[in-house]
């Protein structure tokens, strides 16, 4: 991802992919406004963007914005990236947990019960965080931060909100039989595979996919937020999929259902409380720069955003205002994840300042 808390620096890695793809359009679109912040009786900020609704035929449901327009998919697309983890064999061989299953679609928190079994993998694996290129990362969970700061301890990669994506790749690199260090270069036979699945999902054309590095030096993938929220009906609605795909997805959204804490964490994390208060009946994710993805099980949708600016303020608001929009979420779940709506913004002294409204 990176994390809305503790952000990965986007760096050359030592090692990974080049990017490539087709001539793009660098300029970026003139999106509406979709959610104003209050001071008082006046705006004080807002925030443009688009969003989208498909379903998984890559019909367009509704949609306001430019979302034919790509956008960089960031870590939003973890579970396409973990469909050859699952197909090739490599979790069965490796005996991969549900819990280890959850962990390759986080963005963690780098809480113990993320960074334990993500160690533990590796370890199964004959290899440690040393071999992990997502480079060490401040946790997100404040208790776990301040625990390395009192011990005098720097983070590890372990701590980084992608690494159960990248042991998730290690151990397609080991199944594959080729070699790990250089498991994120574009050319690698993991990577091509995780390519072929974003595309096959996505119902992309690999000629009009444009990659380039991530915050954890894993590809990323740019593509229209419409080709996002398809491939998202898709994962949460199977059923049209071939045989091995359709069972690798609904390993997946049940092992989020069952883990919803291990795709983001407890501390303040909008996937992990969409996830848990609809029994894992809506599967999400959130992506670095304010992108956010949610498949809709049992209805064939799905849902796909991004604001402009990359900001996370109003950003919550607006999922939980498109849940309800469209039912995707009850009138009970939509209550229970009614924080994340700012409908009230109070200052340090607890006075009501403002609000948060969705207008697009």
């Amino acid at each position: 991802m990176d994390h809305p808390v503790a952000s990965a620096q986007n760096s050359s890695p030592k090692t990974g992919p080049k990017s490539a793809g087709p001539s793009i359009d660098p300029r970026y679109p003139e999106n509406p406004v979709l959610v104003q912040v209050w001071r008082g009786a006046a705006v004080e900020s807002q925030h443009r963007g688009a969003w989208v609704v498909s379903d998984s035929s890559g019909t367009t449901i509704d949609g306001v914005g430019s979302w034919r327009v790509p956008i960089f998919t960031r870590s939003s697309v973890k579970s396409l990236q973990a469909l050859p983890l699952i197909e090739t064999g490599a979790a069965q061989r490796f005996g991969l947990s549900d819990i280890e299953v959850a962990l390759a679609l986080s963005s963690h928190n780098a809480e113990k019960c993320h960074t334990e079994p993500v160690a533990a993998l590796l370890a199964r694996l004959g290899l440690s965080a040393t071999d992990l290129q997502c480079g060490p990362q401040q946790p997100g969970d404040p208790d776990t931060r301040n625990k390395l700061r009192d011990d005098k301890q720097k983070p590890s990669a372990l701590h980084n909100n992608c690494s159960g994506k990248h042991a998730g790749f290690l151990a397609l690199a080991l199944h594959l039989g080729v070699p790990t260090h250089d498991y994120l270069a574009r050319e690698s036979a993991g990577q091509r595979l995780i390519q072929k699945a974003v595309v096959d999902m996505s119902g992309m054309r690999e000629a009009d996919l444009y990659v380039a590095i991530d915050g954890c030096s894993a590809p990323t993938f740019r593509m229209p937020l419409s080709a996002l929220a398809t491939a998202f009906a898709r994962v949460a609605n199977p059923d049209g999929l071939p045989p091995l795909r359709r069972a690798a997805c609904e390993r997946m959204t049940a092992a989020v259902a069952e883990y919803p804490h291990l795709i983001a964490g407890h501390h303040q994390r909008i996937c992990t409380d969409i996830a848990r208060v609809t029994k894992g009946r809506l599967f999400p994710k959130i992506g670095g720069e304010a992108v956010y993805a949610i498949g809709v099980r049992g209805a064939d949708r799905g849902l796909a955003i991004k604001v402009d600016d990359g900001s996370y303020r109003g950003f919550h608001a607006l999922i939980v205002d498109l849940l309800r929009r469209f039912e995707f979420a009850t009138k009970e779940e939509c209550a229970a994840l009614e924080a994340w709506e700012e409908k009230r913004i109070t200052n340090w002294a607890g006075i009501e300042v403002g609000r948060t409204q969705v207008v697009a």
